[in-house]
């Protein structure tokens, strides 16, 4: 026969693990399924000792994620303008890679709004879309605690001739990614995906070097027009 113990002390067992699960910091959590992020140490090292010879400016646009930021910082002043905007991509991240340097890349430099495109590597090295969108939910708690206001812009997952076996996948993401914006008042998904696909619903090659996965200059202008008038329509007012 069940004891007084068991009826109560059982019951507060369970609801503890429950809440030590769901309380429980992903950088833990999902760490088995990701790389170790001490990987990006020099990179992140290379921003900061740049940062301290020329401080980027506070309350600028942040644009942040892997190598498909990464390579577009030479000419992302310039597709983006007229805002001030700072690159902080470190090629070969994930989301879980961002949360780990959140401080150091992104929050310390106090930014009005962040640009985010991470998905895309998690999903090709077999993380699970929900995995990757909890991260997600994660990482904006922080910016909502760290930088109260901060407006955030997530890039949807892009499709490529190179990870096109990964598309269905990276198209539950996005739909996830897109639905977490949608309970953010201050979250915009910006869909790029959807016009790199050509009308028999392939990656459009044109858009890619040859290794078929970055993005070309073709790539980069459809990006460009794609995000800048959603951030300069929002954005713009804000300029200092």
């Amino acid at each position: 026969m069940p004891s007084l113990f068991t009826h109560i002390a059982f019951p507060l067992l369970v609801s503890a693990v429950l809440v030590g699960c769901a309380s429980q910091d992903p950088a833990t959590r999902h760490s088995s399924q990701y790389r170790d992020p001490a990987r990006f140490g020099p990179d992140v090292q290379a921003f900061e000792a740049a940062d301290v010879q020329a401080p980027p400016p506070a309350g600028a646009v942040l644009c942040t994620g892997s190598s498909s930021i990464r390579l577009w910082h030479d000419t992302l002043a310039a597709d983006l303008a007229p805002l001030t905007v700072v690159g902080r991509g470190f090629g070969g991240s994930n989301m879980h890679d961002l949360y780990h340097f959140l401080d150091r890349l992104v929050l310390k430099h106090k930014p009005r709004a962040i640009l985010i495109y991470e998905g895309d590597n998690d999903i090709a090295q077999g993380v699970p879309a929900e995995h990757v969108a909890e991260v997600f939910g994660w990482l904006l708690d922080r910016i909502e605690q760290e930088l109260p206001g901060c407006r955030v812009y997530m890039l949807a997952a892009k499709p490529s001739p190179a990870r096109w076996e990964h598309w269905p996948e990276m198209s539950r993401l996005n739909a996830m990614l897109a639905a977490t914006a949608q309970e953010h008042g201050h979250v915009t998904f910006i869909d790029i995906a959807t016009p790199m696909l050509g009308n028999d619903g392939q990656p459009r090659p044109e858009l890619f070097v040859e290794d078929r996965l970055h993005l070309n200059r073709a790539g980069y202008e459809l990006w460009r027009d794609t995000i800048r008038p959603v951030l300069v329509q929002a954005e713009h007012q804000h300029e200092q």
